[in-house]
């Protein structure tokens, strides 16, 4: 068996030091500590300065070959958030007797998604140490994070060759490693041929199969668990929301008798991508009733959930409500970008003032990014310009999306040549992305710089050929000028490289979740779409008569007049607005997800509708939130 990058052999060892004698330098080994005493502050090193100290120590006593001592500063080095992989190996180097608990401590190590354990079990070989239990599990994780199906199935071999082919806990990192790979039907195979099955090895196959987007098997054999676990249960979940099959991932919980921390995390995450604030209003409940504690890693999910479903003030409740050590700067960061999506720039940038002031974590590139995202989103112009320069401060240098707020929040604000001046200066480091001369174009959709943004517009779609929102920008540009023939011409290019552009897709929920309805514009396919349409038909009648004029300049010119306002009558955000008042009591609030941008008609539209019949709608588009009451928007028209 032949391992690439294999470490040379290490070269023949000195034999080691006496101890120094009490007649020769007595006075100075009755002042070295105890081994003992040695080895028991081992265990309590914090940096890798002070257990070089202790190792010094060690030398002295002449215990630098004793590997008893040798596996506490492993265990340090390898395992520690601080330790030295490296330090580690060169340490095990320079022992004449190795054993396999020390190989394995170094196998276990933090850099095991490097993949570079290989040359380590190569090591352990040449040195003439045998694998034991404990051994294979190590190495299989550190394949299995580089992804290493060859280099799997060499250690697969060996493993059968040493015997270990019936070891439960090797058997269980191989399923693993197999599924992670891609090879599923490999690691079925081995799953049948287990003589005895443990939950751990349920869950490596369930695993598996969702490692190869293989959902509905791994479901399958979840169900069939006679026994499952904490880890079974998040395994699953996480499966469901890591393939955007966010139902499933809440209704799945609904059957876990005792909801733990992580999986509670994992749904909560499903929750706030679906917008479903009742789904998660109800696993933060049953995470309160359960009493589970809530770390700072939970509370961030928690937080992050309620902004994402639109519930800002509940978020902003149980933010203030946690201790300070459960506000790790994940929960700071999700409350920020929370604010920001919300439109309330000012309260972020507060909220930002006080993370400064109580210096319990450091603001990092997310921080930025969410404090930028609030400028840029309320107009903020000398804050956003102030704060992009503070970013040196922390050491923080700025990104490709902090560049991209910067534009947008110049451009929004019709500081073009501000924006451009930014793009100019990017281009000495990194070209800009088709994002950030993308925001640069669609403000100059908004403030009518129609050769700007079509310069800038066609720039986008040179960078993103295959992305269908870059050409609709620029067919949207010319459109708005009244460039029918060049807007076509747009269109008729993205069907000739055959580029189809995403259905605008509307979720909304209503009556605490006890209906769900989910659109796409001109959708027939729900049940109930006779009342939904003839609800539809009632709104525009009414909102006609408040003042509503359909926005015709996205809609292709060559349609009759009559027949362009039909397609903006039934847009998705429409049809999920009807939903949403069919299905609710008087008063209560209509909450809607949609995939993309909400349209400037559906964006007037919802403003008089809120009006009409005095009802808050809140609006979650692809960017930010729009918060629809009494007539206008949280985002002053400032989109």
């Amino acid at each position: 068996m032949v391992f690439a990058n294999a470490l040379l052999l290490p070269q023949p060892r000195p034999p080691a030091a006496a101890p120094p004698s009490a007649a020769s330098d007595g006075d100075t080994y009755r002042r070295l500590p105890s081994r003992t005493a040695v080895l028991r502050n081992l265990d309590s090193c914090s940096s890798m300065a002070e257990l070089r100290q202790r190792h010094s120590l060690l030398v002295r006593l002449g215990l630098s070959h004793d590997n008893h001592a040798a596996a506490r500063l492993l265990r340090f080095c390898a395992l520690h958030s601080s330790g030295d992989p490296a330090y580690a190996l060169r340490l095990l180097l320079h022992l004449p007797s190795p054993d396999a608990f020390l190989f394995n401590t170094l196998l276990r190590s933090s850099s095991a998604a490097t993949g570079d354990h290989l040359p380590i079990y190569e090591l352990m070989l040449r040195s003439s140490v045998s694998p034991n239990d404990f051994t294979f599990p190590a190495l299989l994780t550190s394949i299995t994070a580089a992804r290493s199906p060859i280099a799997g199935e060499q250690v697969h071999a060996h493993i059968f060759k040493l015997g270990f082919h019936h070891h439960r806990f090797s058997q269980n990192a191989l399923i693993t490693m197999y599924g992670s790979c891609g090879r599923a039907s490999v690691a079925r195979q081995l799953f049948d041929e287990m003589p005895h099955r443990d939950v751990v090895s349920w869950t490596a196959m369930a695993g598996g199969y969702a490692a190869c987007a293989q959902l509905d098997d791994a479901r399958v054999l979840f169900d069939q668990m006679p026994e499952k676990n904490s880890v079974s249960w998040n395994t699953m979940a996480a499966a469901y929301l890591r393939n955007g099959r966010l139902r499933e991932a809440l209704e799945l919980v609904d059957g876990m008798a005792e909801l733990d921390k992580f999986t509670a995390a994992t749904v909560l995450a499903a929750a706030a991508e679906a917008g479903a604030g009742s789904r998660g209003r109800r696993i933060h409940a049953r995470i309160v009733g359960a009493g589970v504690r809530v770390d700072a890693k939970l509370a961030a999910a928690i937080v992050d959930m309620y902004c994402k479903c639109g519930c800002l003030e509940e978020a902003m409740e149980v933010f203030h409500g946690l201790e300070e050590k459960q506000r790790g700067l994940s929960c700071w960061n999700a409350m920020i970008g929370g604010l920001a999506a919300h439109g309330r720039g000012a309260a972020a940038m507060e909220l930002f003032q006080k993370m400064e002031e109580a210096a319990a974590v450091a603001p990092d590139r997310i921080t930025f990014l969410g404090v930028l995202t609030a400028c840029a989103h309320a107009g903020l112009v000398d804050e956003g310009r102030r704060l992009f320069a503070r970013m040196q401060a922390y050491a923080v240098a700025p990104a490709m999306e902090h560049y991209g707020c910067l534009v947008d929040l110049y451009a929004r604000s019709g500081m073009m040549a501000e924006a451009e001046e930014v793009i100019a200066g990017m281009v000495k480091a990194a070209l800009p992305d088709a994002a950030v001369v993308g925001a640069l174009a669609g403000a100059c959709r908004t403030h009518g710089e129609l050769e700007l943004g079509e310069r800038w517009g066609w720039r986008a779609v040179e960078l993103e050929p295959h992305n269908a929102g870059r050409y609709v920008l620029v067919a949207n540009l010319y459109a708005r000028a009244g460039r029918w023939e060049a807007a076509a011409r747009v269109r008729k290019l993205m069907g000739e490289r055959g580029v189809e552009k995403e259905p605008g897709r509307s979720v909304v929920e209503a009556g605490g979740a006890a209906a769900v309805g989910e659109f796409v514009a001109g959708d027939t396919s729900h049940p109930n779409s006779g009342e939904i349409y003839a609800k539809v038909e009632e709104m525009m009648a009414r909102i006609h008569r408040e003042g509503y004029s359909p926005e015709m300049a996205e809609v292709l010119h060559e349609v009759a007049e009559e027949e362009r306002e039909r397609p903006l009558v039934y847009h998705s955000e429409k049809l999920a607005m009807a939903f949403g008042l069919i299905n609710s009591a008087a008063g209560e609030t209509i909450r809607v997800s949609k995939n993309l941008r909400i349209c400037r008609d559906c964006h007037a539209a919802a403003k008089l509708i809120s009006a009409t019949y005095r009802r808050e709608i809140i609006l979650r588009d692809r960017l930010r939130f729009h918060h629809f009451k009494d007539g206008a928007c949280s985002c002053n028209d400032f989109w």
